[in-house]
């Protein structure tokens, strides 16, 4: 009888344990599709403004003084924009984008800082004890580009004070709802675009192309920073999701497991009654 109490009271555990993973299941693809949409709707202005700054990066700068934004430098500091979801239960996305990062930085030969966005990156990085520039937690899941702002400042502030001279965002970049893929893209300085030979890739400015620089390239740090933490909100959402699902199918297996182990303990219990009974009844007779 005390085992098939044991048995009986594990299954309502997991049950609870269904129920909840069933509810963040649902309240995770809700917030999902939001942050897809705001994600996927992003791309389009952040690669077509790579592709104009790759292009402008490209040209000739005759005679004038290039951008602190686009001065290319000997490498002695490596700034990284670590992005990371603040909550866990997102599966294997964590572990994920440690290795993919942790890996980055032992391959480089200068040394590297770090603005971490997202707790879960910073309670690693504190773990290894690595070099922290700042960090910001709590952004929620629909933070907006002005919620951003201090993240893009400091990089831009200490790429043209010369506190670093390569920055790099990492992130987990959202692919399908089953896959999201760590990356680690290089922001500043830009690369320039390779122009083929005899084509010939001009631009109007107005009023001037130092001017339009001045303006354009701050903003391109700022959308890429964005829209960095829309894809990480998107992919974090995404794997939560899964994560929750797959938590939900184990606990229904463990309950008719369970259930099985229970009714076979049940099962005995009565025959040894009965037997009890039977062998009772002999020894009267």
């Amino acid at each position: 009888m005390a085992n098939i109490r044991l048995i009986r009271r594990r299954i309502r555990g997991v049950q609870s344990t269904a129920k909840i993973t069933r509810a963040m299941e649902m309240i995770a693809t809700s917030k999902m599709r939001k942050a897809q949409e705001r994600g996927l709707a992003g791309r389009p202005y952040s690669e077509k403004i790579t592709q104009v700054l790759a292009d402008l990066a490209a040209l000739p700068q005759e005679g004038q003084p290039v951008h602190p934004l686009l001065q290319r430098r000997p490498v002695n500091k490596i700034g990284i924009v670590y992005i990371t979801p603040d909550r866990g239960l997102c599966g294997g996305l964590h572990a994920s984008l440690n290795r993919k990062v942790a890996g980055f930085m032992l391959e480089q030969s200068v040394p590297v800082s770090l603005v971490v966005v997202g707790r879960k990156g910073l309670d690693f990085m504190r773990r290894h004890s690595r070099d922290i520039r700042a960090e910001f937690t709590r952004l929620g899941d629909q933070p907006g580009l002005f919620d951003t702002l201090p993240i893009s400042r400091i990089v831009i502030d200490d790429y043209t004070n010369g506190l670093v001279d390569l920055v790099y965002v990492a992130y987990a970049r959202f692919v399908s709802t089953m896959l999201q893929r760590p990356v680690v893209e290089q922001v500043l300085p830009v690369e320039p675009a390779t122009i083929p030979r005899g084509q010939n890739v001009d631009y109007i400015f107005e009023p001037w192309a130092d001017v339009v620089l001045g303006e354009l390239l701050p903003r391109f740090v700022e959308m890429q920073v964005y829209h960095a933490i829309l894809e990480s909100i998107a992919s974090e959402q995404s794997a939560r999701m899964v994560a929750m699902r797959n938590a939900t199918d184990s606990a229904h297996e463990l309950i008719q497991d369970l259930t099985l182990s229970y009714n076979k303990a049940r099962q005995e219990s009565i025959t040894k009654e009965l037997l009890d009974i039977t062998g009772g009844a002999m020894a009267v007779d």
